[in-house]
């Protein structure tokens, strides 16, 4: 863990997940300071959403621990680990498309047992989704789609969010929308682990930057030092 860090919220330890035989993670660890922004970079294939996946409760680990708030977690079924305050927006989008946008959102006021003017809340923050509240969440845009995954998740309360590349397909316009999402809920306190293509979006946000290799965890450090030492260059290219 990189120096005089507040204390981690989230840690893995050694962290080994295989599929068929294959590993696709060996001996990860990471730990994620609370009220910090941790970017989680590397290549196509390096492991980023594995690694996520690990953590909510998708993926099973051979190997290595995960502990939320000193807690252990790896094992839990992924509900009970939402329930910790652990929330995912995974990559392709994280919503129920065969329900509406209000459906969506309800369901995530469920799950912190709030009063309806959390929904409120979240169509609040994209007024695009409200005039869309009754439709189909899978007939959205792209980018209203994204847009209804980052309000489920703000209207829960989360404690740590994971975001799995935001910003895929999306025209810069609505990603820098997003971002600013993004940062609104970091200024809030809001403990993010961030995967992201678009790595100079993801260092203006990081306070720490981890880099993954074909499964292993290569560098970590602060965002200016890994740029001036040419590590992130290295193995994400110019």
């Amino acid at each position: 863990m990189p120096p005089e860090q507040p204390r981690p919220l989230l840690d893995v330890r050694d962290l080994t997940v295989s599929y068929g035989g294959l590993r696709a993670l060996v001996g990860v660890s990471l730990s994620v300071p609370e009220g910090c922004v941790v970017a989680l970079l590397g290549a196509n294939g390096a492991g980023k959403t594995t690694t996520l996946r690990a953590i909510t409760g998708l993926a099973r680990p051979s190997a290595g621990a995960i502990e939320f708030d000193g807690v252990r977690i790896d094992g839990r079924r992924a509900s009970q680990i939402a329930r910790m305050g652990v929330l995912h927006v995974p990559e392709g989008r994280g919503i129920f498309p065969s329900l509406t946008v209000r459906a969506n959102l309800e369901m995530s006021r469920q799950l912190v047992g709030g009063g309806d003017d959390l929904v409120d809340q979240g169509i609040e923050r994209f007024p695009a989704l409200g005039r869309r509240v009754e439709q189909l969440a899978g007939t959205l845009s792209g980018g209203e789609q994204q847009m209804l995954a980052l309000a489920r998740v703000l209207i829960a309360r989360p404690r740590l969010v994971l975001l799995d590349e935001i910003s895929m397909g999306l025209a810069p316009m609505i990603v820098a929308q997003l971002f600013d999402e993004v940062k609104a809920m970091a200024a809030a306190g809001v403990t993010i682990l961030l995967v992201e293509q678009y790595v100079n979006a993801a260092l203006e946000l990081a306070d720490y930057v981890y880099v993954l290799d074909k499964g292993r965890m290569v560098d970590v450090g602060e965002p200016a030092d890994l740029q001036e030492d040419g590590v992130l260059a290295s193995y994400l290219g110019s």
